[in-house]
């Protein structure tokens, strides 16, 4: 069940003002908004901060949408 469209896209406006100084968001809750377009933006996943290129389409998603929090498993060869 997602958010209610009348009370519009949520999103931590203490990080709006933070995102033109040092390009790093703390919540993956927060929805992409078009001012973001064209930027390329940290976004903390638990361990480290990936870099998140902003496109078109990201346009009312979240950003944990798109930050992998699980490594890729694989099995290791045997000697």
């Amino acid at each position: 069940m997602g958010r209610s469209k009348w009370k519009g896209p949520y999103f931590n406006f203490k990080n709006l003002n933070k995102t033109n100084q040092q390009k790093k968001i703390l919540d993956k809750n927060s929805e992409i908004v078009p001012q973001f377009i064209g930027k390329t933006l940290q976004a903390y996943n638990g361990k480290t901060y990936i870099e998140v290129p902003v496109t078109n389409d990201m346009i009312n998603h979240k950003f944990g949408e798109f930050l992998f929090t699980r490594g890729k498993f694989t099995f290791k060869k045997n000697k």
